[in-house]
């Protein structure tokens, strides 16, 4: 264990920890706007797959990675229309809803990456490199772990305090936390419900669609059909652990991508520790955080119930 202490170990894993935040915090931060707008969208895992698989198509066939990230937008967004759909206007159950988008898209990308493929070798692609920043970089540390990333990772973090400022300094962000605790107050005003709630799907479904696609342009050339992992499944339970705050998902994003970032340099330096326990890490703390959180958590009150009038 005394590799990982070593301090080009220590920049390299705190490094990768950043980079495997990306898209992890897309997915959360987007979603936590869904769900302060009362809709629990459990169908994450399956939105980042297909944000993942449409780069990889688009990548593939054009060359042109920055289309590949609009593809990957455009088509969360697509499933989004789909989720709020059935939960807004439709008002089915919100987990069986998510539950079944991801089934659906799992089987979807499957079939249709086979039949993309068609026996022939899998094509790959260039994807994005790194885009260091000017003096900042030069930074003994932290220029290597913080200013030397994807753009697109400044671009996530910056979503961060665009996202808080959203939902606390304004009057639309207002609205829409209004309708996770009570969209009878909007509803009443004259104010749509089931509208802003299809917008505030929208942007977490559009925030899911480019962590897949950043998934597969920063970290792979070549596609896999399980290529999420559960990451999905972690923007979530980063929600929940950082207790529906912008500042909390940020945190315990970081956490669980350390985790992994350790995990996988552990696997790398091929060190006797099972690196399924760090993956598994994640998880227990916030089974122990939710533990700790039952009596003051910020949830909206009407997360996951539908609204009838």
């Amino acid at each position: 264990m005394s590799e990982l202490f070593q301090e080009a170990i220590l920049v390299s894993i705190l490094a990768g920890t950043v980079r495997i935040m990306t898209p992890i915090l897309f997915a959360a931060i987007g979603e936590l706007v869904t769900q302060r707008a009362g809709i629990w969208n459990m169908g994450v895992e399956g939105t980042m797959l297909m944000g993942a698989f449409t780069a990889y198509i688009v990548a593939t066939a054009t060359g042109s990675i920055w289309l590949a990230v609009l593809a990957s937008m455009v088509v969360g967004g697509l499933v989004g229309l789909l989720t709020a759909f059935m939960t807004a206007t439709m008002r089915v159950d919100h987990f069986i809803t998510g539950l079944g988008i991801n089934l659906l898209v799992a089987g979807l990308t499957l079939y249709w990456f086979r039949i993309y493929i068609k026996g022939r070798a899998q094509p790959t692609f260039d994807g994005f490199e790194n885009v260091p920043i000017p003096v900042l970089s030069s930074i003994p540390w932290l220029g290597e772990i913080l200013f030397s990333q994807r753009l697109l990772t400044y671009v996530a973090f910056a979503a961060v305090p665009a996202i808080w400022f959203l939902l606390y300094r304004t009057r639309w962000g207002l609205e829409l936390r209004c309708l996770g605790e009570n969209p009878k107050a909007l509803d009443i005003k004259g104010l749509s419900v089931t509208g802003r709630q299809y917008i505030a799907v929208l942007i977490g479904s559009v925030m899911t669609g480019l962590g897949g696609g950043f998934l597969m342009l920063g970290f792979s050339d070549r596609y896999l059909a399980d290529i999420t992992a559960g990451r999905g499944w972690l923007a979530i339970v980063a929600i929940i652990a950082g207790n529906w705050l912008p500042r909390g998902v940020l945190a315990a994003v970081l956490v669980f991508a350390l985790l992994e970032s350790i995990a996988t340099h552990v696997q790398v330096l091929g060190l006797n520790v099972p690196h399924q326990i760090f993956l598994a890490m994640p998880y227990l703390a916030s089974i122990l955080l939710l533990m700790g959180l039952r009596r003051k958590s910020s949830q909206p009150l009407r997360l996951g119930i539908p609204y009838f009038r």
